[in-house]
């Protein structure tokens, strides 16, 4: 082993530089793991005695995993609805002038499914990306109270996002504007048979669509403000320590 005295000055300067640095990272690390933040959220007793990181992590994966649904459910029924789109105006071409109505509104209808998805997308996708763009660029010196802060903020908006998302007057205006098209083509031109078939089943996909949005992160919310994520005595959290 090299003795240590026969170090060249550099050398040594090297050295103390090398375990400072190991220091500071395990004190923050230490730091971290017992620093005390604020329940948020409208989170329990239980809540606040999880450590800090512990709960960053939580909402971070549940996040990450709700969002990952979301865009499979906009894509999924974006796809699917422009097939519906394409499928309503090629027909065009082959029908009699008087029948061309029925595919004209079929097609119009199913572009007013897809729009709700692009331009209301749901929050936790942006939400989910931003929160793991903060943590991945975060430093020592960073507050995790405010990170987290910032986390449970995101939770509850999407969690209330996703709810909205299910409120009964989207099932009424999902029967209304079926209906209203189904009328429009019986009233109108005498086509009851295709205003029928639009509202079952312009009804029907509209109910599919709602009742598929993903909505977990309701229940995660639940689940943080219980603090019934962390085994009981496993993540509680410790004081901190004095030195």
């Amino acid at each position: 082993m090299r003795d240590s005295r026969r170090l060249t000055p550099f050398a040594r300067y090297g050295r103390a530089v090398a375990l400072g640095a190991v220091l500071v990272a395990a004190l923050g690390s230490r730091a971290r793991a017992t620093v005390a933040c604020p329940v948020g959220a409208g989170g329990s007793a239980a809540l606040g005695r999880i450590n800090p990181e512990l709960r960053l992590r939580f909402i971070d994966e549940r996040l990450a995993r709700t969002a990952h649904r979301a865009q499979v459910w906009t894509w999924g029924w974006g796809i699917g609805i422009g097939v519906a789109t394409v499928a309503n105006v090629v027909p065009l071409f082959f029908v009699a002038p008087e029948d061309r109505i029925d595919w004209y509104v079929g097609a119009g209808t199913t572009i007013v499914g897809v729009v709700p998805l692009l331009i209301a997308p749901l929050a936790v996708v942006g939400d989910a990306r931003e929160l793991r763009a903060r943590l991945d660029a975060r430093t020592a010196t960073d507050d995790v109270c405010a990170l987290l802060a910032d986390a449970e903020a995101r939770l509850v908006r999407d969690a209330q996002n996703q709810s909205d998302g299910q409120r009964w007057w989207l099932h009424v205006g999902n029967v209304l504007l079926n209906t209203g098209v189904g009328l429009f083509l019986g009233i109108g031109y005498h086509h009851w048979a295709a205003g029928a078939f639009n509202i079952v089943v312009g009804s029907a996909i509209g109910e599919a669509i709602i009742l598929t949005q993903p909505t977990s992160t309701i229940g995660d919310l639940e689940t943080y403000r219980a603090g019934a994520f962390a085994a009981p005595g496993t993540f509680a959290f410790a004081p901190v320590a004095t030195f």
